[in-house]
């Protein structure tokens, strides 16, 4: 009996603790669902618990500006870039400088994780900006800036410098004799195209802004890019059916194309409609050199009657019809030989200076001296400023007696074929054209320096009157745009 007991006893045991061993493992609740466990102290030296990380406080950013959170990695310049298109300065080296200002005036090149970061600036909408109306003969004191110039940097600097020299007014280039485009254009024939000039409206604000004439320049049918990529605009051979190519160079489109013509007027619109004042054409010709007898035109075959000369007096007469009404300027470069009227000249480049003369406000002839090579018995033209201005000038006043059109020259800032080129001879220059009844000046440099007419401004100006009257831009309309420095 008792042997049966001690057997019923163990028997009891056994079940009690499988009891406890089933409630742990299957009637337990999942690991998921347990109660975390609690850490225990263990030692002196264990490390204590880390605790979530405080976020700082939120900054408010000011009115026209905007916070930025900097990542891992962030540099200022990478900043500025990112956000130049959304404030009212035109460089990113001006936006660095004003973040560095707004935040303190640190110095360092990078960015720290989380670093919050005011950027000023900031446009409640894109620019648009209006053209200023001005008198056709209001006296332009010019110097002329590429489009990969233009807005950049170094390009900046070069219009403040020449406002303070006394300048009143920019050329840049909207579309060079190469075909390239530097401004936003939505068209058809333009393709993708990199835009050096990004924002146009914010540029003319910010000429406006230092009392600057804006001039847009055009080359209108010397185009490399426009026929490499649509030959069928192009001007063709007669011998072959092809493009016809000038000395070899594939360039030129066909100036009676109206596709041609319409492009090139749709670009001086878009032009317009970014607050440009003045619409300068240049290369308003056919091409002057190579074959001429194998070039063919459209026009030889839809106006047999018409000479190259009557395409340009049609074009521009269209041309100026289309501008004209906005109330900016027209401008047209013409060759400095056209003065001299020579058969031969007009009728390779259809640049009839009476006739062109009725369709725009402005001539500007490019009377450079060193061009001259070869005329007059001067062996040295370069060194004759005085003498082929001069006569230039009166030839052509005398070929546009009254059309009323202002003749405003282009004149040399550059020393090719002459050993006398300095601040003097800018002043030459400058004094000869407005004694021959030139109204204003540009001046041309390829690369940009303007280095001898900075140093001839300043004294031409404190001569009231002598060299230019000192026209400027009416005050009540002058704009202002966020400076950098």
């Amino acid at each position: 009996m008792r042997r049966l007991s001690f057997i019923t006893l163990a028997l009891a045991l056994f079940a009690f603790f499988g009891l406890l061993v089933w409630r742990s493992t299957v009637a337990a609740p999942s690991a998921s669902a347990a109660q975390a466990p609690q850490l225990v102290r263990t030692s002196e030296t264990t490390l204590p618990v880390p605790r979530p990380a405080t976020l700082a406080p939120v900054a408010v950013a000011p009115p026209g500006t905007a916070l930025y959170v900097a990542k891992r990695g962030d540099s200022v310049v990478a900043v500025a870039r990112h956000y130049l298109s959304q404030t009212s300065y035109l460089t990113s080296s001006e936006l660095t400088e004003a973040i560095r200002k707004a935040n303190g005036e640190f110095q360092g090149t990078f960015l720290k994780a989380n670093q919050q970061v005011i950027i000023p600036g900031i446009l409640d909408a894109p620019i648009v900006e209006k053209s200023i109306p001005l008198a056709r003969d209001f006296e332009v004191r010019a110097v002329y800036l590429t489009g990969l110039m233009a807005a950049s940097p170094r390009g900046i600097g070069i219009v403040r410098r020449w406002r303070e020299s006394g300048g009143n007014s920019v050329v840049f280039d909207v579309k060079d004799s190469d075909g390239t485009i530097n401004i936003a254009f939505d068209h058809p024939l333009a393709g993708a195209h990199k835009t050096y000039i990004h924002d146009l409206p914010k540029y003319v604000r910010f000429l406006h802004s230092q009392n600057m004439h804006a001039i847009a320049r055009i080359a209108i049918f010397r185009d490399e890019r426009l026929v490499v990529n649509h030959p069928e605009l192009a001007v063709k051979s007669h011998k072959t059916g092809q493009a016809w190519r000038e000395n070899g160079k594939l360039v030129w489109t066909d100036p009676s194309q109206a596709k041609v013509q319409d492009y090139n007027i749709a670009l001086a619109k878009q032009a317009v409609a970014a607050g440009a004042d003045e619409i300068q054409f240049d290369y308003v010709r056919f091409p002057a050199e190579g074959d001429q007898k194998d070039a063919n035109f459209v026009f030889q075959t839809t106006h047999p009657d018409w000479h190259r000369s009557d395409v340009i007096a049609n074009f521009l007469d269209h041309a100026y019809a289309e501008l004209h009404p906005s109330g900016v300027l027209l401008s047209l470069d013409v060759f400095g030989i056209m003065a001299w009227q020579r058969p031969v000249d007009l009728s390779h480049t259809g640049q009839d200076i009476v006739a062109m003369a009725k369709h725009c406000d402005v001539l500007s002839p490019m009377i450079y001296p060193s061009h001259f090579f070869g005329m007059d018995g001067i062996a040295h033209p370069g060194d004759a400023p005085e003498h082929f201005i001069g006569e230039s000038m009166d030839r052509f006043q005398k070929i546009t007696q009254g059309s009323g059109v202002v003749i405003r020259p282009w004149l040399q800032a550059f020393r090719w074929r002459t050993k006398t080129y300095s601040p003097k001879y800018i002043e030459v220059q400058v004094l000869t054209a407005k004694n021959k009844g030139g109204i204003g000046f540009l001046f041309w440099n390829a690369s940009n320096d303007y280095s001898k007419p900075y140093l001839a401004m300043p004294e031409m100006r404190g001569s009231k009157g002598h060299y230019f009257r000192g026209d400027e831009l009416p005050a009540m309309v002058q704009a202002s745009l966020t400076s950098g420095k």
